[in-house]
């Protein structure tokens, strides 16, 4: 059962383990780079993160996900993914969808997620 946290908190969540697949590793100032947010806003969200038990921050900077940051990160980057590639099918402009998917992968029930997941898989295989 996913934790209701911030949807803020579950965007930074997300963006970590983005940069993380993508990088192998990520220090504060890439998350500042990918959000196009400012340092102090990346460092007092990394703090209470780290603090909410969500993340470990070490010694070198390196900020890796904990279990419970890491059920969030993966939920809403499995939302994301999915959300947008169903707008995407049904016409959305990709931009546009993706966009789209931000704020409607965070509203979005479970229960709701599920069915549009159980969708997508059906067409998937009738394809």
């Amino acid at each position: 059962m996913i934790m209701k946290i911030q949807e803020s908190a579950e965007n930074y969540l997300e963006t970590i383990l983005i940069i993380k697949n993508r990088k192998g590793v990520v220090r504060s100032i890439d998350i500042v780079n990918e959000l196009e947010f400012s340092k102090p806003s990346v460092s007092v969200a990394m703090k209470n993160l780290r603090e909410n038990g969500y993340i470990d921050v070490d010694d070198n900077g390196y900020i890796s996900l904990l279990a419970k940051g890491m059920e969030i990160a993966e939920t809403m980057y499995e939302r994301h993914i999915a959300i947008s590639s169903w707008l995407i099918a049904i016409g959305v402009n990709p931009e546009t969808a993706v966009e789209d998917a931000c704020k409607i992968e965070h509203v979005i029930s479970a229960e709701s997620f599920e069915a549009v997941k159980n969708y997508l898989t059906d067409i998937n295989k009738s394809e």
